[in-house]
């Protein structure tokens, strides 16, 4: 079979450092930190306080009141960012087949908002079963991307994919592969994640994945650095418009960026830790290169999966000088988790953003909070530490792990 090419038509993004892909990447670029104290419920009596908030999100902006209530918060965050995407590549327009656009969503958890509130009420009551009758359609993980088709009359593939914080990395590489053997046209894809709550935060605090720097929560994401405690916990969405490449040019859509290949792999190893030297890290770069028929030499810099865990960070630099080798010295490097902290699932849709701006722009955004670099870690490694690099972006690699030892990243290079 000859595989058709995949180009990246339009994008659009929910986060905490903004609520759309322009405010995002300014701030990204910027170093600004995403991160500040709870507002979403009285987080006083928790071990961790802070997070990094979607902020001045209107749903109304997108929903009218009665369809904004029967939908999950992650579900908000992920139509909206579908819209913005959607809009900025412009595959809704008239004579374009709608059959044969699908969407290929990602989420870890789905909705936990509605999860939590129904549960809450439930066990304030005289336990008589009252439950709302959209508990499940507002909960269930793959009901955003139902949303989405809904909303656009897209009649093609259609499904979520749950592999905790490599959810829409999955996703992203399961529509190019759809689209590259001629299953669809145009596939929106991305992922998004609301878990800023009650269980979220006193679930990953009961593993001691988080950090507790609640004195300066600005500084609480800490990629590389030696005082590091943990990830910190962050919400929102971000959607990005996959496309055939001779159906984008006959169009005469703008192209971001050519995805030209995606790697998966599995630690199996432990449920919540990497592979101490990074094995499945390791494997899941080489098979993306693999799969893009690129070398090595040719990336230009990657995007890590950085979440600030002591284990975490260490494990994967190991595995990018393993695969790179000398190489691994002319690489930028950089976790902009450092920033948005980690939207669990949606971590690979806001990243993925990141990286084909990255390669559009020649722009590196950096990993902020590095004051003082784990004696672990290769000094002579370029971390793009706490300012953004400006350089020749060719191609990029962006990684995302998740619990259960899932391991998913995918190749961007300049369209030519």
């Amino acid at each position: 079979m000859q595989l058709k090419r995949v180009v990246v038509t339009g994008l659009g993004a929910v986060t905490p450092l903004g609520n759309s892909v322009n405010d995002y990447w300014t701030n990204l670029i910027n170093g600004v930190s995403g991160a500040a104290p709870i507002t979403r419920f009285d987080a006083s009596k928790f071990k961790t306080r802070f997070a990094c908030e979607v902020k001045g999100f209107n749903p109304e902006e997108f929903f009218d009141k009665k369809e904004a209530r029967k939908l999950d918060t992650y579900s908000w965050y992920g139509i909206a960012a579908s819209v913005q995407a959607v809009a900025d590549s412009g595959i809704d327009k008239e004579g374009i087949d709608k059959n044969e656009i699908g969407v290929i969503w990602g989420s870890g958890i789905g909705g936990l908002d509605t999860f939590q509130a129904e549960t809450f009420a439930f066990a304030k009551g005289d336990g008589t079963p009252r439950f709302n009758p959209f508990f499940i359609p507002k909960m269930i993980a793959d009901i955003c991307s139902g949303h989405i088709s809904i909303r656009f009359g897209f009649r093609g593939p259609n499904f979520t994919t749950v592999s905790a914080c490599a959810s829409s990395t999955n996703a992203l590489i399961d529509a190019f592969n759809y689209i590259r053997m001629g299953k669809a046209i145009a596939i929106i894809t991305g992922g998004s994640e609301a878990a800023i709550n009650e269980s979220g935060v006193g679930g990953f605090n009961a593993v001691q994945a988080m950090s507790t720097r609640n004195e300066d929560p600005k500084t609480g994401s800490r990629p590389y650095d030696k005082d590091r405690d943990g990830f910190v916990l962050g919400e929102g969405g971000a959607a990005i418009v996959l496309e055939e490449l001779e159906h984008a040019l006959k169009r005469g859509a703008k192209i971001y960026g050519e995805i030209v290949g995606g790697g998966m792999s599995a630690d199996a190893h432990h449920i919540t830790a990497p592979h101490p030297e990074g094995l499945g890290a390791k494997l899941v770069m080489q098979r993306a290169l693999s799969d893009a028929g690129m070398k090595a030499e040719e990336v230009s810099y990657i995007n890590t999966h950085g979440t600030s865990t002591p284990l975490g960070d260490v494990a994967e630099l190991k595995a990018i000088k393993e695969v790179f080798g000398e190489h691994a010295y002319k690489l930028n490097i950089s976790s902009t988790k450092s920033m948005t902290g980690h939207l669990l699932g949606a971590a690979g849709a806001i990243e993925a953003v990141a990286t084909i701006l990255a390669v559009k722009n020649n722009i590196v955004p950096p990993t902020i909070n590095v004051i003082n670099l784990d004696p672990e870690i290769d000094p002579n490694l370029n971390l793009t530490p706490n300012k953004m690099q400006e350089r020749e972006v060719n191609v990029a690699i962006s990684n995302t792990f998740g619990f259960g030892g899932h391991n998913a990243a995918f190749v961007v290079k300049k369209y030519k």
